[in-house]
């Protein structure tokens, strides 16, 4: 939510790509979490329910402030930028407990290849589109983003051979429901 205000004309200018994409990455995330919150435990939902109301008004205090206090353009988007920045590093560098723990383990078992590629991938087109429009904020986050999905990659195939291998027998009885039901 905070690109989506980052990137609207009274903030920063010229920025409808922002705008768009994650405004289409918010509403699907909107409909993941309406399904989670169907289908989850009453607990769940609860402290999904907390989080959700406790962004919505870190981002009303955020744009009250953004459009209360700041008067230009370069003020606006500077304030919500850095917010955007430290969010955006914060949801790239979440994987550092886990390489931790790949490192410790020497197994790459709970670090799943397809969403360090994502990530990477994420954060190289996201650097590019700020190299060609040089909008700092945007640069910063998604630089960082790449950098540290280009470490979880480069981890992964480290640690790929060390990782202890499934037996097939053992992937077949997790995927049958009567040895399941008989292993309770």
């Amino acid at each position: 939510m905070l690109w989506i205000f980052y990137g609207l004309p009274f903030n920063h200018p010229n920025s409808t790509l922002v705008v768009t994409i994650n405004g289409t990455g918010l509403v699907l995330e909107l409909i993941y979490l309406s399904i989670f919150l169907i289908y989850g435990k009453n607990s769940h939902r609860k402290k999904i329910t907390l989080f959700l109301i406790i962004e919505v008004v870190f981002l009303g205090i955020v744009a009250g402030i953004d459009l209360n206090v700041f008067h230009t353009h370069k003020s606006r988007s500077t304030f919500v930028g850095v917010f955007c920045v430290v969010f955006g590093v914060a949801m790239y560098a979440s994987p550092l407990t886990i390489m931790w723990k790949v490192i410790k383990t020497k197994s790459v078992e709970f670090m799943p290849l397809p969403l360090s590629i994502a990530a990477f991938s994420n954060g190289c087109c996201w650097t590019a589109y700020a190299l060609l429009k040089f909008d700092l904020a945007i640069l910063i986050a998604n630089g960082t983003g790449a950098v540290l999905g280009l470490i979880q990659i480069v981890l992964w195939l480290s640690y790929y051979g060390t990782t202890p291998k499934k037996s097939k027998t053992s992937r077949a009885a997790a995927a049958d429901p009567e040895v399941q039901l008989q292993n309770v």
